[in-house]
């Protein structure tokens, strides 16, 4: 039997695991750095000999974010790979997921955040950059590829999506849509809601490789 301990997590990242929950579960307005460091049963010269101030744990949580984001582009593979990029829909949904709150309370963030603005508009363009490839790549009209406008509408409107899928959520059942036993639900809607988008631009032969998984998220038959 390994008698062998595990190092201590270091405080700074307990923190931000603590503050993230707080966070996603109450709203980053909702959260005093009182509260975190009551929650951690640490004291708040503690908690601000790391961070000295709110906005510097939400950029913090911002470059995990920008890590996960920038691991899930690169697991989807090539832009030509059809089964690939339609993974990376739920894989954005999910990581959206895990960082809710800011994409609950974007706008409000943004507003008192001019590092946070600035970052955003980053990982919004590289988004928008790994979705209108595919997009160019898989999606057809009348087997052609579509032309660089179409291509771009498309793909800002999948990216338009992504962004406020859970901002949706959240209006229309406040109280419920963003607990956490919640998440499948919403990631199987909103990767529904971008497979009708993309599904009239597919080729035949991506529809029949990609139907059984349509399916099963659209509630439709497979055969």
């Amino acid at each position: 039997m390994n008698t062998e301990r595990k190092a201590p997590r270091r405080t700074a990242e307990r923190i931000l695991d603590h503050t993230l929950a707080l966070f996603n579960r109450y709203g980053e307005p909702n959260v005093s750095t009182t509260l975190i460091s009551a929650e951690l049963n640490i004291s708040p010269g503690n908690l601000y000999y790391h961070y000295p101030a709110k906005e510097e744990l939400v950029n913090a949580l911002m470059s995990r974010y920008e890590t996960a984001l920038a691991q899930a582009l690169d697991a989807a593979g090539p832009a030509s790979d059809a089964e690939g990029s339609w993974q990376l829909v739920p894989a954005m949904l999910h990581l959206a997921w895990a960082y809710r709150f800011i994409f609950r309370d974007l706008n409000d963030l943004l507003t008192r955040n001019r590092q946070l603005e600035t970052r955003c508009q980053a990982a919004l363009a590289l988004q928008q950059a790994a979705v209108r490839e595919r997009v160019a790549r898989l999606c057809v009209i009348d087997d052609a590829p579509l032309d660089s406008d179409d291509a771009d509408a498309l793909a800002t409107s999948i990216v338009v999506l992504l962004t406020y899928w859970l901002c949706f959520e959240y209006v229309r059942d406040p109280r419920r849509a963003l607990e956490p036993d919640n998440e499948d639900t919403a990631v199987d809607a909103g990767t529904r809601q971008v497979m009708a988008l993309l599904w009239p631009y597919l080729s035949a032969e991506h529809r029949r490789r990609l139907k059984p998984g349509f399916a099963r998220r659209s509630g439709t038959p497979s055969g």
